[in-house]
């Protein structure tokens, strides 16, 4: 058999095996490196080296390279276009073979790795879709010694087969490198959209009992500390869960939701904690729950004084030890959670009458944040009012809506039992009866809120219970301020005002406001 015969023999069975390795599941650079043993120990090409393109530049960088003593760690070496041998290839474009590499002035010896005294060839490693080399990108070079001079053209054209071998791994990895950082960009793009969804901005107010609520979420946001949130049904509870997760530490984290009032104890107990396959009937695989999906991020826990007392006792353990067990199963699961809980109830009374744990109760009040009722800031109307229908105008497909004063009048003048989720729904409503898109008076009138229907808590709208006769204006405005602690809302519903015209009147009148 002659020599060609021999070369071509152990040339096939390197081929061989290069797709083999290219066809494992392994990391592009130990692929890289399984390819340079494998033509040093088949094919006889010694001093292998494999540079790609770097993916923000023209330059190489080395990936691989296998000396005297087996594989190297690709040392930080790079290759600008035409610069030596390596630069020259990837310049050109096309293989280049040298006899002795030390007669050839290209030759630089940056690795120092190649013997001098051997030939030398290297190859472009090509990605593209066709043939045609105008459309191809050279993204890398192959290079190796062959052990003597004989039949350098058989193994050049070797060396580009296995060149355009490793190219399919080399055109896979930057096309899924480059998802990877769309993926990146699409994921920083969404935190970034939660955060001005979910941020500050998100809530509205601007009143004392508001500024409160803001003060302590900027506090609370910063510690990993569990917060109930208090409030009647639609204040906007969720609304601060939502800040506090997103402007604090774990923003990064998964944010999981769950309303404990509408699940029974049975499944509220599998929602939370998970269960293993056939831990009841139906369950017919292990399933992750609540808790175990949140770890490193935060759990809200909404309505939690509907929970039963049963348990209310596992709730606590979790919270206590950072720890549970699924439904059915008999190891012990850790998770780092922040717990932000919320209630509509009142709890000290729920606790007095054993329906509620007290110890469970201290374990959740460690920083709570009560959220007013509308009927308590009414001075927020207005801002609510056009922060709501931007919202409503995205919803309807970008339609613009005009809210006029004669509406906002009567939205303030309403007791609100259903708070600001009660003060949405009437504007969505008052939109779709719009048909030029302006709420006026009697679009709002259309929405049900008739005159009649228009109450202030309690029994402020009838006429003041004290004597104003003989009183001018001012001293009427004063006298009503000073009968509710100097609150204007109150001092408003006590004169059949709204809080705009009474705002108006302090100012009109030079009523020095005070602070009681």
């Amino acid at each position: 058999m002659d020599d060609r015969t021999q070369l071509i023999e152990r040339e096939l069975e390197a081929l061989y095996q290069v797709s083999q390795v290219l066809n494992r599941p392994l990391e592009l650079r130990a692929k890289l490196e399984a390819i340079l043993e494998i033509l040093q120990e088949c094919a006889d090409m010694r001093c292998g080296m494999l540079a790609l393109r770097e993916q923000d530049g023209d330059a190489l960088a080395v990936c691989a390279m296998l000396g005297k003593d087996g594989v190297e760690a690709g040392r930080p070496v790079r290759y600008e276009p035409g610069e030596g041998l390596i630069g020259t290839i990837l310049d050109a474009g096309r293989t280049i073979v040298v006899e002795r590499i030390a007669d050839d002035p290209r030759f630089v010896g940056k690795l120092g790795l190649y013997d001098p005294a051997l030939p030398f060839i290297g190859s472009p490693i090509r990605t593209g879709e066709d043939d045609d080399d105008d459309d191809d990108e050279v993204v890398g070079v192959l290079a190796a010694q062959p052990a003597d001079a004989k039949l350098l053209d058989t193994r050049a054209r070797f060396l580009e087969m296995v060149a355009n071998l490793t190219a399919q791994s080399v055109g896979l990895l930057r096309i899924m490198e480059q998802k990877q950082l769309d993926l990146v960009a699409e994921r920083d793009q969404l935190k970034q959209s939660l955060r001005r969804n979910y941020g500050f901005d998100n809530i509205v107010g601007r009143t004392a009992a508001m500024l409160r609520v803001f003060e302590l979420v900027r506090q609370v946001a910063k510690w990993n500390t569990t917060v109930l949130i208090r409030g009647e049904s639609g204040t906007g509870k969720e609304a601060i869960a939502n800040a506090i997760h997103y402007n604090s530490a774990c923003a990064g984290g998964p944010f999981v939701k769950l309303n404990c009032a509408a699940l029974p104890d049975n499944l509220l107990e599998s929602e939370l904690f998970g269960h293993e396959k056939g831990a009841f009937s139906g369950a017919i695989n292990q399933r992750k729950g609540r808790f175990e999906l949140a770890n490193h991020g935060t759990i809200f826990l909404d309505e939690i004084g509907e929970t039963s007392p049963t348990f209310q006792a596992k709730l606590l353990r979790i919270i206590q030890e950072g720890e549970f067990d699924r439904v059915g199963g008999t190891q012990t699961l850790k998770v780092q959670v922040r717990i932000i809980a919320a209630t509509n109830r009142n709890l000290e009374e729920e606790v007095e009458s054993g329906r509620f744990r007290e110890d469970l109760y201290y374990r959740l009040n460690v920083m709570p944040i009560f959220m007013p009722a509308l009927r308590e800031r009414l001075e927020d109307i207005p801002d609510l009012a056009d922060f709501l229908l931007k919202r409503i105008s995205r919803q309807q497909g970008g339609r613009p809506l005009i809210i006029k004063e004669s509406a906002i009048r009567l939205l303030m003048r309403h007791d609100w039992p259903g708070n600001v989720r009660e003060l949405e729904n009437c504007l969505e409503r008052a939109a779709i009866m719009s048909p030029d898109g302006i709420i006026d008076r009697d679009v709002i009138a259309m929405t049900g809120m008739e005159d009649d229907d228009i109450s202030v808590a309690g029994p402020v709208v009838k006429k003041p219970e004290f004597n104003l006769d003989g009183m001018d204006e001012r001293e009427q405005v004063i006298a009503a301020l000073e009968q509710t602690g100097w609150v204007q809302a109150k001092a408003a519903r006590l004169l059949n005002m709204t809080p705009r015209q009474i705002a108006y009147r302090v100012r009109t009148l030079n009523i020095k406001m005070k602070r009681i």
